[in-house]
């Protein structure tokens, strides 16, 4: 292009004949007369069509970019294994020329995209209390020392858009209505509709255009909140685009730099109280003032909240010979009177529930494992096995579970276990937990320690009179006066030892 123009400036400005330009550059007359008479800078070139060896394969190469196109991005093959796939089939091309052919197929599909109006979108307005919508995120945060993947809930009203985010280890049903639980109780109410993309904890099978077939435990938390559920187009993330953003934004206000805190809780507290300072720092945009003044306005067309769904997740489990149940990689203990039999057992984001025959069994705080390399892990409670070893007292020695019993225990059994026959008095005693209230059954253990007689006997009547304190309080007594002492006596129970004699020898009578 340089070149033409300095052909052209010699020619056309300072009038230098085509001889001298021919003698000046090398070139034929000819050749400059032709290229002045193109009237352009631009050269064109003409290149030759020829065939080319993925011509035979460039139908089935454009089929399978059609296919791969429809799937979600960690599904789809790379080019380098469609070439693959074409050498299999009998291509003796390179690779640089099915790239070539991909590149070329995109654009071209781009292109039809922006033309058919697909790359095109129409604002959405939404009524007050009309509509939510929720999504999914992964993000990191330090929990207790260790940095630790988040499957964080995020929750928006679509007119005031107010948010609020969830973070939890899995991203399972209990989590899922536990998330709107408290979504709701924030907002201070529900609205009508919730918009959803097709996630598997609430959509079973994706039918054609707008059936879905929704999981019949999303759909009792729907029909208990009283709103109707409705699902995105597969791939069509923009359909619930301000939560979409939501996602976005809240990296960059939320989790930069990665916050850190002792557990869970307190990170989901800290998330909450960050949102409200949010909604009061951030302003609308459509709406005049800030997300809270929208909020405050979209409160009245909101329905007024439930009492909280029941979110569990319920299993059926067989207790094993040893009083446990198992649960994503983690035993818990089960009162060994239901050893060998069916439970049911319900699952929370926090504990887990077992019951049976109509009532709760017990409660475990849930432990969520996430590494596959450390071993399962059991979660004891002493109490569950009392009526085991009232049967065999010698497991109290080794038994697993009696590890965490409170420290008083620990000594009396350590002190007992010294003597012929303390196995079963150390099982007499815990016992009595399952009579008593168990505080004050520990409450006696150390008041017998304290006084130096470890034996079931000293405990027994230190329970005894702990119990008859609580329970027998003599009621206050206002005489009349006329019975009145004018000389009331001295209560002085020394003097009955007194009646002893000096003599008589400190002897310590049985308790």
């Amino acid at each position: 292009m340089a070149f033409l123009t300095i052909i052209r400036r010699w020619a056309l400005r300072e009038h230098v004949p085509i001889r001298e330009i021919a003698r000046r550059t090398g070139l034929s007359r000819n050749t400059i007369r032709k290229y002045l008479r193109s009237g352009s800078v631009e050269p064109k070139f003409t290149v030759p069509e020829r065939p080319s060896k993925l011509d035979p394969y460039a139908a089935k190469l454009a089929g399978w970019l059609k296919t791969e196109a429809g799937k979600s991005r960690k599904q789809r093959r790379t080019v380098k294994q469609l070439h693959a796939d074409l050498v299999a089939l009998g291509f003796t091309g390179s690779y640089n020329r099915v790239a070539a052919f991909a590149r070329e197929w995109r654009a071209d599909r781009h292109r039809e995209l922006q033309t058919t109006g697909r790359g095109t979108f129409v604002p959405l307005v939404f009524a007050p209390g009309e509509a939510f919508q929720f999504d999914w995120s992964e993000d990191w945060a330090i929990l207790g020392g260790e940095r630790t993947k988040l499957q964080v809930a995020h929750i928006k009203l679509s007119h005031s858009r107010a948010f609020l985010l969830r973070a939890y280890l899995l991203q399972t049903h209990e989590m899922l209505f536990d998330a709107h639980g408290h979504a709701f109780r924030v907002f201070g109410g529900v609205p009508a509709r919730g918009i959803y993309d097709n996630m598997r904890t609430a959509v079973d099978r994706v039918g054609k255009g707008k059936e879905r077939q929704v999981n019949a435990r999303f759909l009792a938390m729907t029909s208990h909140y009283v709103f109707e559920p409705e699902f995105c187009n597969p791939a069509a993330g923009w359909e619930k685009g301000q939560v979409e953003k939501n996602v976005q934004d809240a990296r960059h206000r939320l989790w930069q730099p990665i916050p850190s805190f002792p557990d869970l809780a307190a990170l989901n507290a800290w998330l909450e109280r960050r949102c409200l300072e949010l909604w009061h720092e951030i302003p609308h945009g459509a709406l005049p003032g800030s997300i809270a003044d929208a909020l405050a306005e979209e409160r009245a067309a909101l329905m007024q909240m439930p009492p909280a769904f029941d979110g569990f997740v319920e299993l059926s489990k067989r207790v094993s010979p040893t009083c446990l149940i198992s649960f994503e990689r983690t035993r818990y203990s089960v009162p060994a009177s239901f050893a060998n039999r069916p439970v049911s057992l319900r699952v929370y984001p926090e504990r887990i529930v077992v019951a049976a025959e109509g009532r709760i069994l017990c409660e475990h705080p849930r432990l969520i494992q996430r590494s596959h390399h450390l071993p399962p892990c059991t979660i004891y409670d002493w109490r569950h096995y009392l009526a085991v070893i009232q049967r065999k007292p010698g497991a109290l020695r080794n038994g697993a579970p009696f590890v965490e019993m409170p420290p008083a225990f620990r000594q009396l059994q350590e002190l007992l276990l010294r003597r012929p026959g303390g196995d079963r008095e150390m099982v007499d005693v815990l016992a009595l937990v399952l009579h008593h209230d168990e505080q004050t059954v520990l409450t006696a253990v150390e008041l017998a320690l304290q006084a130096g007689v470890p034996t079931k006997t000293h405990v027994l009547n230190i329970l005894h009179r702990l119990i008859d304190a609580k329970t027998h309080v003599a009621p206050p007594i206002d005489p009349p006066q006329a019975l009145a002492l004018n000389n009331e006596p001295r209560a002085n129970v020394e003097r009955y030892d007194g009646l002893r004699g000096h003599d008589v020898k400190e002897i310590r009578h049985a308790s």
